[in-house]
């Protein structure tokens, strides 16, 4: 288990949660709702009681899976979801006024099933909306009992001091993965500063560190975004290659995958780093758990990350209107 946040604004979580986006939304093909049930099911029998959902995954229809498969257990396990765009869609831009913010939490819990959320999260920075504002709303709905926690998404260092000092932020969630190591430079430093817990989303970045992924896969147009960003065309998937031999390299002597290797790295980083691997299969959700398992010798992850630290990264993760909403 690990620990998000400080004092009365902390939570206790599993040391792998399940970002439960690709079950419905972005990912080339929609899976058969009740085994994603099932899979969802499985989880806490597994030891991972910190599930992630958003109003934007669907809209509205992620929550809702989420919500009819943890019913049964909902005191046990721990709800994040998020808050943000307009009409709770993407394209159509960003929306935290006040008002929506209470009118989505209400959305929310009906799909959740729930009277509560234990973390609610501003999906992305509104820079219409004075984050003083955001922080001040989720602070009088945390003490109607409607909410437990506050949390952050892909804010950057200026946005996240002013939120805390409004309404203690017990995690930023943000894109951090062996592919995306931007946060090192900046947000977990400030993390660690102010005791909030760090939620790496698309810690295999997408698959991309599975090594499932190749040159030669295609994405169903109608639902995967990754087909538009950069880092998934196939020149880009060849330059990035070296990163997934030496990760292979490294686990197949010690009898990992490739997975299990890049998400043990992001664990060691630092004690209050919780990763939220998606996946629709059960087979992964069992590969995932295990990598908490792996402890690295001090020696090991040192000789691992000068390695990793040699390979020259190519690809941006956004372009155009994603790439404007993040790290804010």
């Amino acid at each position: 288990m690990r620990i998000l946040g400080t004092g009365k604004h902390s939570m206790q979580v599993s040391a792998m949660g399940l970002g439960c986006m690709g079950m419905s939304y972005h990912r080339s093909f929609v899976p058969d709702r009740k085994a994603m049930i099932a899979l969802i099911r499985k989880a806490p029998e597994l030891g991972i009681n910190f599930f992630d959902t958003a109003e934007a995954y669907g809209p509205l229809v992620n929550e809702q899976l989420v919500g009819q498969a943890l019913y049964p257990i909902r005191k046990q396990v721990i709800l994040a979801t998020k808050f943000g765009f307009k009409e709770g869609k993407p394209g159509l831009g960003l929306d935290s006024r006040p008002e929506r913010i209470k009118q989505v939490v209400e959305n929310s819990l009906k799909s959740l099933k729930t009277d509560y959320i234990d973390l609610l999260y501003q999906h992305r920075v509104d820079p219409n909306v004075p984050i003083e504002d955001v922080a001040g709303t989720v602070k009088d709905l945390i003490t109607a009992g409607k909410v437990k926690h506050f949390g952050l998404s892909e804010a950057g260092p200026e946005n996240i001091r002013r939120a805390h000092a409004v309404q203690p932020v017990t995690a930023l969630q943000s894109e951090y993965s062996l592919f995306t190591r931007q946060p090192e430079t900046d947000v977990i430093k400030v993390c660690e500063e102010l005791g909030i817990g760090f939620v790496p989303y698309s810690p295999l970045s997408r698959g991309l560190l599975t090594g499932y992924i190749n040159e030669r896969t295609k994405y169903n147009p109608a639902n995967d975004n990754r087909q538009t960003l950069p880092r998934y065309q196939p020149e880009a998937i060849i330059t990035n290659w070296p990163l997934i031999d030496l990760l292979k390299d490294f686990g197949d002597q010690r009898g990992i995958t490739v997975t299990q290797v890049a998400l043990a790295w992001l664990l060691a980083q630092k004690p209050f780093i919780v990763p939220i691997p998606g996946t629709t299969k059960q087979a992964h959700l069992q590969e995932n758990v295990w990598a908490a398992s792996y402890n690295f010798a001090p020696d090991e992850l040192a000789q691992l990350t000068a390695r990793i630290n040699e390979i020259k990264i190519v690809g941006e993760r956004y372009t155009g209107q994603s790439a404007e909403q993040v790290r804010r």
